[in-house]
């Protein structure tokens, strides 16, 4: 009996040697390559409020504002205006209470990574908020992340990044979920853990603040489309030990969302093995950021 327990339990050793080698083939031949970062020449001026022709900003130009607000939007129609008028009233009310605050605010067309990383790259801020489109994280909360930021220094190359946390919420989340969700949460957030990203309980919180320099050397380093790329990011900010800080938020669910549980969690389990596996195996490698041309 004994023997044929070891028999076994060999064959099944070497069956799950054979899937992780196959799975790690199949990771490395379809990784795709660094997104196009190039402009056409199309791309490079935009209308200002005059109707003027300006040049696109560059996130490799030296700031001119304090405060860049990114939107990832994706048929927001909805939600995205209730959103836009709490974080206009409270940067309005900002700027009246201190002159020198000065910011902006680039709305996405597309949620997709490509477009909210050209969002990225055309901001002018000296600090950039990622903020999402449904107004979950009440907007004002950007000050505990500025503060998060602001305990981190000093900076190593002017770089830190403060995310946004529904983490202390989670036992409330819980008893309102169903145990299929609930069991879909903790394998995903065990996954996360296991493969790419330690020390962050919640990595999915769309409200984060990236100084200019983290910005750059992160989101010019992203592969990763869908709703997995927070992972990639962070995966990257740890890897070029970029410190991070998680900060508690006020966060509401909203309706609407465009998550589909089980085959989006399915798909981002996904992403997550082939995050790991394409930079363990080297088809992705992280490099010094490239710049916008």
């Amino acid at each position: 009996m004994a023997p044929l327990l070891l028999q076994l339990a060999g064959l099944g050793a070497a069956l799950l040697a054979s899937a992780l080698i196959l799975i790690s083939f199949v990771a490395f031949i379809t990784a795709t390559e660094m997104p196009d970062l190039h402009r056409h020449e199309q791309e490079k001026f935009f209308l200002n409020a005059r109707g003027q022709k300006e040049t696109l900003p560059s996130i490799w130009d030296s700031p001119t504002k304090q405060l860049s607000v990114v939107v990832p939007s994706y048929n927001e129609e909805k939600r995205l205006p209730v959103m836009m008028d709490e974080a206009l009233s409270y940067l309005e009310k900002r700027q009246k209470q201190d002159p020198t605050f000065t910011y902006e605010v680039i709305v996405v067309d597309d949620g997709s990574k490509d477009q909210t990383s050209e969002g990225i790259f055309s901001s002018r801020g000296e600090k950039i908020l990622m903020a999402d489109a449904d107004g979950a994280t009440k907007f004002p909360d950007v000050e505990k992340l500025e503060k998060g930021l602001n305990d981190l220094q000093p900076w190593p190359g002017q770089m830190a990044i403060a995310c946004g946390s529904r983490a202390h919420l989670e036992k409330e989340s819980i008893a309102q979920r169903s145990y299929f969700r609930t069991l879909l949460m903790y394998g995903f957030h065990f996954l996360v853990w296991f493969l790419c990203v330690k020390g962050i309980r919640d990595t999915q919180c769309g409200f984060k603040l990236l100084t200019r320099e983290a910005a750059s050397r992160t989101f010019s380093s992203l592969h990763i489309e869908r709703w997995a790329f927070d992972v990639e990011l962070l995966y990257i900010a740890q890897f070029f030990k970029i410190p991070i800080a998680e900060i508690a938020v006020n966060w509401t669910e909203i309706e609407g969302s465009k998550l589909v549980p089980f085959w989006s969690w399915l798909q981002m389990g996904k992403d997550l093995l082939f995050i790991r596996l394409r930079y363990l195996t080297g088809a992705w490698r992280l490099q010094q950021p490239r710049k916008v041309n």
